[in-house]
């Protein structure tokens, strides 16, 4: 196989492992067969093309047409002319299912259900993210900036599942990354000829810069860069890996699962503390309540038969989330609920439950508390939280399920005259952070003030949530985000389920009441048929108190939403003084029977994770909902940034050409004044300068001609500085330097190509003359005026060239290469220094150590 071929391959292989990132994001994956196909005919259209050859625009330009030809087959052939040719129709169709997707990707839940739209987005970024890394890295033989566009489409996937995208996906994209590097170092080594290994003689240092000798050279051989850059890459990709698992600050790395413990997809043997809050907001917000599942039961009233997902009783002060607990098998029967008295009446219930097709969730739908479930496949259960949890990828799509459960109803007086909890549940669940804001426990003690027992405090609390504090349901209101969000709701007494049960678990914490925030779904809407249907907009959040002798019990803080318990329509006085209106009537009995929305679902929908996951932890935000202060100044920042970096190729060919032409200091040599990686003149001209200054056996050379500090004569310096400014300029406007030409052969081009004319042609031939001069004449001696005859070639390649390449050469001079070409060198240079350096200084402490206990002895 050629290079190119080579490299061609190794491009799409890099592509579709960066883009494996993406298939946790949707279900199905098929879509990632369909992107293969595409990429595989994209990418042979390019090695065709480079093969003719066609001019490198041309290719790319040929590439694309033929992915919009691809595209148009596959999302608007409907649309096209003659099903293949794009004509308005199909871009409106594109632009309509560009739409639909970006908004299904902010509608639906982690996995999504593979729309059209999405579909699009999915294959269409990584078909051009593959011609982007196609056209870098074989068609202009740069594999390294390729890592960017690879790098965009991982860190897409790990952002929107948030550091979901795993340690695996990330594996397959560096390793095709390196892979490609690989191909491209082994094809630009291949134009040099044979490489040999092995160590060098001498000082142990390479014969050459590059650390490789090549068949023909002196010298001892050395190790190849190939080799070198293979272990930095591994060293990279491995401190990548390793680093965000070390460092606890980075949070979320690459290995946070691994290390929390192994999760309810692992089959370990805990639950690991992944927040299962996803996008309860959305869920409400839906134009259409989906079915997530239907059940049929024995209870006489529903009213209490909330679905219960997930408990969350760990509270950082920004989001509420699960523990990492242990879990075990599924028992015949489950242990009776903690704190559970016999004096408490309760009344078993039977529940047959089948959830939709599309609905994937990991923990399991159950009414709390649950005593028995008969259901099939890999479950887990979490003792603590009374919690079924899939293993090794087991979730809720479409399953049926029989479960056994309590209907718990303990009464006002029994639950006033609870005793207290035990000790140990108590710390545990009335923790609060010290990052709490202090109106929380403040607001809590002057809603509560006068109540004498825990639960006429909790009666106040929800009273004041649900009935007379006046709060407004609204899904709506931005979530907020920090330590800050319970106070700015208590503020505004504006928000959603999630706003109302966050917050009074909270204080009932500050109160000394153990509390957690339950997740699941509300009783839902009975059907004709004796059934109930839970959709989409019955997503909820409620808080969970607990009492001794009855346990964990639910509150409906929550205006407009479920229904208020039972045991909480007391005598007891509310927080505000007025007397405890009639219970409200629950969503169930408010929304009319009717067909099950099961009839109008897609084949695929979201998978509903019940609740809302804060945003990260910031220092503060406006209460008004806009931008923070950070994001302003970030996007001054980068609206000033932005300018800057387009104009850093600009700024330094400018102080390049000043510095080459006089306009500052020389620098101590060629290699310096290049800005880079010297041509073959300016080494040839150092070379032969050293030899001859080493055989003369002086100082100075021939008349005394002073010399620069790396013992070139400085007319030299200046001279060769000249002729490269003349090449880079000629490069910059479109003359790529040949390497293997002679000054005057090459100023011959340089001629030719840029169509230079009177002057300015004698101008290039004087400074080739020049050159040859000092490089070859027993007595150079360095014609003046070299700057002046420079920029007459300048002048005569800027009036020859079109509008669009002079403002390509000045805007993005293509010379600037040398800038980055100087760091690489640099910091290999750096990398040797302390690969070096660092056994000598062992070495060195072990010998001074030796030598100061041979002193003490």
């Amino acid at each position: 196989m050629s290079g190119r071929a080579r490299l061609t391959v190794c491009a799409a292989v890099a592509t579709l492992g960066a883009s494996c990132a993406l298939l946790p994001l949707v279900d199905p994956v098929g879509w990632m067969v369909q992107a293969a196909i595409l990429l595989t005919i994209v990418s042979g259209v390019g090695a065709l093309a480079r093969r003719v050859p066609l001019a490198r625009p041309l290719t790319v330009g040929a590439q694309a047409v033929v992915a919009l030809l691809l595209l148009t087959v596959l999302f608007a052939h409907d649309k096209a002319i003659a099903l293949v040719l794009p004509g308005p129709d199909v871009f409106m169709e594109f632009g309509e299912l560009v739409q639909e997707g970006v908004a299904d990707v902010s509608r639906y839940a982690i996995p999504a259900p593979v729309t059209a739209g999405i579909r699009l987005l999915l294959v269409g970024g990584v078909l051009a993210v593959g011609l982007v890394v196609d056209a870098l890295a074989v068609t202009y033989r740069s594999a390294a900036p390729a890592g960017l566009p690879l790098l965009a489409l991982y860190s897409v996937a790990a952002g929107l599942s948030q550091g979901g995208a795993g340690w695996l996906w990330f594996l397959i994209a560096g390793a095709g990354y390196l892979l490609l590097l690989l191909a491209e170092g082994r094809d630009r080594l291949s134009q040099w000829g044979r490489v040999f290994g092995g160590r060098s003689t001498g000082s142990g240092r390479p014969a050459f810069s590059g650390g490789q000798s090549y068949a023909g050279t002196t010298g001892g051989p050395a190790q190849a860069p190939v080799r070198t850059g293979r272990r930095i890459g591994a060293l990279v990709l491995g401190v990548a890996l390793v680093v965000p698992a070390v460092l606890p600050s980075l949070g979320g790395g690459l290995l946070s699962q691994a290390v929390a413990g192994r999760g309810p997809g692992g089959g370990g043997g805990t639950i690991s503390a992944v927040n299962p809050l996803v996008s309860l907001q959305n869920s409400l917000n839906q134009p259409e309540d989906r079915q997530v599942l239907n059940y049929r039961t024995t209870a006489s009233d529903t009213r209490d038969m909330y679905l219960r997902i997930v408990a969350l009783d760990q509270f950082d002060g920004t989001a509420w989330k699960p523990s990492e607990r242990a879990v075990k098998d599924v028992p015949d029967r489950l242990p009776d609920p903690a704190g559970l008295s016999p004096e408490v009446d309760v009344t078993p219930v039977n529940t047959s439950i089948s959830t939709a097709p599309w609905y994937a969730q990991n923990w399991l739908p159950l009414p709390y508390p649950a005593s028995r479930v008969d259901i099939a496949g890999r479950w887990r259960f979490e003792p603590e939280g009374r919690t079924l949890v899939g293993d090794r990828g087991q979730n809720t799509r479409g399953v049926q399920y029989q479960v056994e459960s309590l209907l718990v109803r303990p009464t006002a007086r029994q639950l006033k005259e609870s005793p207290a909890p035990p000790t140990g549940l108590a710390r545990e669940y009335t923790r609060v952070p010290e990052s709490l804001p202090p109106v929380v426990r403040e607001t809590a003690k002057q809603v509560t003030k006068g109540a004498g027992t825990a639960y006429e405090k909790a009666v106040r609390l929800q009273d004041w949530f649900s009935l007379n504090g006046g709060f407004t349901y609204n899904t709506e209101v931005r979530a907020g985000s920090g330590t800050e969000a319970i106070a700015r709701f208590l503020e505004q007494k504006e928000g959603f389920c999630v706003h109302f049960a966050f917050s009074m678990a909270a204080m009932a914490r500050t109160l000394g009441i153990p509390a957690r925030v339950a997740v699941g779904f509300t009783p839902g809407t009975r059907q004709s048929d004796g059934s109930t249907s839970v959709g989409l907009k019955d997503a909820h959040a409620w808080p969970e108190l607990y009492f001794e002798g009855a346990g964990w019990t639910r509150f409906e803080p929550t205006p407009s939403r479920g229904s208020l318990p039972d045991y909480t329509l007391s005598d007891t006085p509310s927080g505000g003084g007025s007397n405890v209106p009639a219970p409200q009537p629950s969503r169930s009995a408010a929304v009319p029977a009717g067909p099950s929305p099961a009839q109008s679902c897609a084949p695929a929908e979201r998978r509903v994770g019940p609740c809302w996951t804060p945003p990260a932890r910031s220092a503060s935000g406006p209460a008004g909902g806009g931008p923070s202060p950070w994001a302003v100044a970030a996007i001054i920042i980068g609206v000033v940034a932005l300018p800057l970096l387009a104009a850093l190729p600009l700024l330094w060919r400018l102080r390049t050409r000043s510095r080459r032409l006089g306009g500052g200091r020389p620098g101590p040599g060629v290699r310096r004044l290049g800005g880079g990686r010297p041509g073959p003149d300016a080494a040839t001209a150092t070379g032969l300068r050293t030899a001859r200054l080493a055989r003369d056996g002086s100082g100075r050379h021939g008349g005394g001609a002073p010399e620069s500090r790396s013992g070139t004569p400085a007319g030299t310096t200046r001279t060769m500085a000249a002729w490269q400014e003349l090449v880079d300029s000629g490069w910059d406007y479109g003359i790529l330097p040949d390497e293997s030409l002679t000054p005057r052969k090459a100023a011959e081009r340089i001629v030719r190509i840029g169509e230079l004319r009177g002057p300015a042609a004698e101008a290039a031939h004087r400074v080739a003359a020049s050159v040859e001069q000092v490089l070859y004449a027993p007595h150079p001696h360095p014609a003046p005026g070299l700057a002046a005859e420079v920029h007459r070639v300048r002048t005569g390649l800027h009036d020859a060239a079109s509008r669009r390449l002079r403002l390509r050469a000045l805007l993005a001079p293509r010379s600037a290469a040398r800038a980055v070409w100087s760091l690489s060198s640099r910091w290999s240079a750096f990398l040797a220094r302390c690969a070096t350096s660092r056994p000598a200084a062992v070495a060195r402490r072990a010998a001074g150590a030796l030598r100061l206990s041979r002193e003490r002895t």
